[in-house]
Formats: C-alpha cells, sequence, structure tokens
C-alpha cells in the first residue's frame, strides 16, 4: 500500500505469481507497477488537464446543484485519466518482463489486483484471478459483501471466446472438472489456469492477455472497508465468510491476519490431502483509521501473507518469499499425498506504509507470492508450428 499523490490517495494491490519464477515476477511486478501507474498518470493528466491541479484533489465531491453538469464532466474526466493510466502502465510492466535480461517468464508470471482510492473515488484494474471485495452496510446497518471485481478464468464466455479464436484451447483435467486450463494449440501444455496475467508469454500469442479490467466507483457513508486477497483464500471462503471474519476482528490491525489464519484453517479441513495455496491479504478501512490502542494510528490498512512449500507446510523466509519455487498442480489435485502437518502459521501484518514524498519514492505493503497455476514447464521453442 502507498500514499500515492496526496495524502487522500491511496493505492493498494495484491500481486499473486504462478510457475517456476512466479515469486520472482510477481515480486517484480509489485516493485515496478506502482511507479509506472504513477508516470502515466502525471503524463495523462498533464495532456488533458493543462496544470492538472483538477484531478488530484483528493475527494471530487458535488458542492452545489448548479454545478452539477460541471461536476459530471470532471468525473468524467477523472475516470478517463485514471483507466488510460492503468491500461497504459499494465501494458508497459507486461513489456518490460517480456525484454528482461534477468527474469524468465515464459512459463511464470502473476496476477495482479489494483486500487487507487481517491477521495471517494474508487478506480480498479485486475488480471488474474486474485479478488477484490467490499464490507458495506445495507439500509438495515447490517454487514454485506460486494464482489468488486471478477474473476478472470478461462470459461468465461468473453475470455473463452478470445482465447480459441487465437488458436488457444481451453479445457479442464478429468481428475480436476472444476478448474478450466489455457493450453497451447499443439501441446497440452501448460495449463494456466487464468486468462489474463503478467508473463507468461508462451501464451500470449494464443489469446492470453494482460490488458487489465477498469472500474471506477463512489464510494458512501456506508461502506466500511475493502479486502484484497489472492484465489488461496476464495477457494476456501466465501465472500459473505471474509466480509464477517474482518469486521469481528477484534482490532483492525489484526484483521489481515486473522483472515490468513482463517483460510490456513479451511484448507486444512476442505482438502486435508492436497497443497495449501499461498494466501496473501490487504485490508483497507476506509475511514482512515486504525485502532486508538494499536501503534498504527495513521495508517488504515493491514496486510497479512501465508505460502506454503512442496510439502504443504506453511512457511515464511524474511522478505516473504519462498525460496526455491517447485513445480506442482495447484490445490485441486485430490490424489496427493496427505499431509496433515501445515506447522506453524506465520502470517505476519505490515501496518507501516511509506509515503511516496518527492524523489524518495518508496513503499512497502504486500510481499509478492507465489503458487503454481500452470502444470507443466515448457522448453523454449523456435516460431515453427506444426504443418495442420
Amino acid at each position: 500500500m502507498i500514499d500515492f499523490l496526496s495524502e487522500d490517495v491511496t493505492f493498494c494491490g495484491v500481486f499473486d505469481g504462478h510457475g517456476p519464477h512466479g515469486h520472482l515476477v510477481a515480486r517484480k511486478v509489485r516493485d515496478a507497477l506502482p511507479m509506472k501507474l504513477l508516470s502515466f498518470l502525471h503524463s495523462n493528466q498533464s495532456r488533458q488537464n493543462g496544470t492538472g491541479q483538477t484531478c488530484f484533489k483528493g475527494n471530487s465531491k458535488k458542492s452545489e446543484i448548479g454545478d452539477s453538469e460541471k461536476d459530471g464532466s470532471m468525473e468524467d474526466k477523472l475516470n478517463s485519466v485514471w483507466r488510460e493510466a492503468f491500461l497504459k502502465s499494465y501494458k508497459a510492466m507486461d513489456k518490460e518482463l517480456r525484454s528482461h535480461p534477468n527474469l524468465d517468464c515464459f512459463c511464470s508470471g502473476s496476477t495482479a489486483v489494483t486500487m487507487v482510492k481517491q477521495g471517494s473515488n474508487l478506480f480498479m484494474g485486475y488480471i488474474g484471478d486474485s479478488r477484490a471485495i467490499m464490507g458495506s452496510k445495507d439500509n438495515n446497518d447490517s454487514m454485506v459483501a460486494i464482489q468488486l471485481t471478477v474473476d478472470l478464468k478461462p470459461d468465461l464466455p468473453r475470455e473463452a471466446e478470445r482465447i480459441k479464436r487465437c488458436k488457444g484451447r481451453v479445457f479442464a483435467l478429468q481428475d480436476e472438472p472444476e478448474v478450466p486450463r489455457v493450453w497451447l494449440p499443439f501441446d497440452d501444455a501448460p495449463g494456466l489456469a487464468m486468462a489474463r496475467a503478467f508473463g507468461d508469454f508462451c501464451l500470449k500469442e494464443y489469446g492470453v492477455i494482460s490488458i487489465p479490467e477498469f472500474s471506477h466507483r463512489l464510494l458512501t457513508e456506508k461502506d466500511q472497508f475493502i479486502v484484497l486477497a489472492s484465489d488461496g483464500v476464495w477457494d476456501v471462503l466465501s465472500n459473505e465468510e471474509v466480509v464477517e471474519i474482518v469486521s469481528s476482528a477484534p482490532t483492525r490491525s489484526s484483521a489481515a491476519r486473522i483472515l490468513v489464519d482463517s483460510a490456513a484453517r479451511e484448507w486444512k479441513l476442505k482438502y486435508p490431502t492436497s497443497k495449501m495455496d499461498d494466501c496473501a491479504v490487504v485490508c483497507l478501512f476506509l475511514d482512515g483509521k486504525m485502532d486508538s490502542e494499536s501503534d498504527y494510528e495513521e495508517q488504515c490498512f493491514s496486510s497479512a501473507t501465508l505460502q506454503s512449500n512442496h510439502s504443504g507446510n506453511a512457511i515464511e523466509s524474511d522478505d516473504g518469499q519462498k525460496s526455491e519455487p517447485c513445480l506442482q498442480r495447484n490445490f485441486t489435485v485430490r490424489s496427493s499425498e496427505e499431509n496433515d502437518n501445515y506447522g506453524k502459521l506465520g502470517a505476519e501484518v505490515d501496518g507501516s506504509g511509506e509515503t511516496v514524498a518527492g524523489e524518495d519514492q518508496s513503499w512497502s505493503g504486500l510481499e509478492g507470492v507465489t503458487r503454481v497455476n500452470s502444470l507443466v514447464q515448457l522448453p523454449r521453442f523456435s516460431e515453427e508450428r506444426p504443418n495442420p
């Protein structure tokens, strides 16, 4: 998480890697994407707005009725500037990964669910199957879950149509019929379980893209918090369960850790013979406050990461990364050896987001995490295609 442009503009993101070098891809995207977004935002804003002061004034709430048409125009302009910034930054990020001299993204990649809160405006860009939801109060003052993103799986009609049009194939394996995957036209590989991702260049000619879905939402006083999480959480917990866990956490600063612990317990209960997926969570509280008794009075978020090694044990390294990823199927393969030892849960809460100031632009937040979402690592092959 980062204070992006001013005290009223905040960026959050979760990046979930997959494949043999997924942890490195996720980390690279985490480090580079926010600054690319900021750079394109400044560029777009300067071009459309001249001095551009209007777009960065935090709150864009309407003031007087007589100004509604003008405000509507500014709202549209703000939306357009952010949309273009998200699209361009995601494109530039994937281009950088493709040409990176020391990072092999041929069969490795990362999801991204990214969010910018500017005053009462919420802008989101995302690829892959990480998800964002919001906890909000209904007319009866009860907490409800609102899903903010769509899990971009290969079997979604629009995604599947594009992949098949590009000669890619979409089907699920017999032993995991609930997991549609993307396959090369001439080989049963690599079996990517999402339709959009950074990296995964072996499939970029066959319908997998890195163009983000973009959305804009106006927040209200009923909206309480937002949860961004990798699919390891959503595989075992429903939106409603996540909202209940976060809203009932004893302290806000512990909400993400408690959610990750809850997901780990559900994995052990629901899939005792399967490898636990990595779980990464960011909770952003929309009133901008944390617990008075905590050490994070100036922050409004908590984050936690829990990773598992090849045997299913929960692990954490000093920088939140796995040491060496191993290529295996994801949790949906039920025939793996039973492993009840999930080890000590090492979820770590990070509540110390750095403020961006001047040229010293640094940020701390959720580490990129990795899981295996593709089944087969391919050797590099030539551009030759088999004869039909």
